[in-house]
């Protein structure tokens, strides 16, 4: 079809802009290195710009999906902090000994959101996911769900609506959550299943409407992060970390429209 090609410049344009650097900043090697669930790409680098001029440090962040980063890590990669969209990559990291469990905090509970481009003629907020089934919709992008714990939030909403069915033959599977978002943006899908955190964040919130899927139509986004056990930044990292998680960084967080975590695992 005509637009498979487009799909494919899309996601040579994603590798080349997000995916090959893979960072939000650039530092030397005595920097914290961060690896993060590309749901928290504004509010991540939001937070960190605060710890660096408060610590008068510089925080490096590597962005992707949740189990792809959990691979580069059980493979070595010199990082000091990871924060999943999954708590289950993380207790799964601390069972290889790559993870100290002492340092496990659940952070996060995500959402999910039906996304559209500010133009579309798909009314969302009416349809909600009953919008995807619309025969003007051709393409919906989400995040792979083998190892995107978006995107598998996605496919479970999808089941739980009765729309699956009807969705599945339209489905586009981004490497990660920004991914599905950046195919909706360029028009390569008509609609995207994203994180509420994406949605919201100021480059993107003029760009587009969305629907809140509820959240009981799919398992809790859990989320939770935790310090690797071969960081030469032990103290930096345990300070980052509770700056996130209890300090300023919370505020940031529910602003992007993270909930709060009942509990710590």
């Amino acid at each position: 079809m005509s637009t498979v090609p487009r799909l494919v410049v899309a996601l040579l344009l994603w590798i080349i802009c997000f995916a090959a650097p893979g960072r939000l900043s650039t530092a030397g090697s005595g920097d914290l290195e961060v690896v993060a669930a590309s749901d928290l790409r504004f509010a991540l680098g939001e937070i960190a710009a605060q710890f660096e001029r408060m610590r008068g440090v510089r925080v490096r962040i590597t962005l992707g999906s949740s189990g792809q980063l959990a691979a580069q890590i059980v493979q070595g990669a010199p990082f000091d902090v990871f924060f999943s969209a999954d708590e289950a990559f993380i207790h799964a990291l601390i069972r290889q000994g790559a993870i100290r469990q002492d340092s496990v905090r659940l952070y996060a509970l995500g959402r999910i959101v039906v996304w559209v481009r500010a133009g579309s003629p798909l009314d969302v907020t009416q349809g909600g996911l009953g919008t995807l089934t619309d025969r003007r919709v051709r393409y919906v992008a989400i995040a792979n769900p083998a190892h995107a714990p978006y995107g598998r939030a996605a496919e479970e909403a999808l089941r739980s609506a009765g729309a699956y069915e009807r969705v599945k033959a339209k489905l586009v599977l981004g490497e990660n959550v920004t991914q599905a978002l950046q195919f909706a943006q360029t028009g390569n899908a008509d609609a995207a299943i994203v994180a509420l955190s994406l949605a919201v964040a100021p480059p993107v919130r003029s760009a587009g409407r969305y629907w809140v899927i509820p959240s009981d139509l799919h398992r809790p986004i859990r989320q939770a992060a935790g310090i690797t056990t071969t960081s030469r930044r032990q103290p930096l990292a345990e300070a980052f970390l509770d700056f996130v998680t209890v300090g300023s960084g919370r505020e940031v967080l529910r602003q992007y429209g993270f909930g709060s975590p009942p509990e710590q695992p």
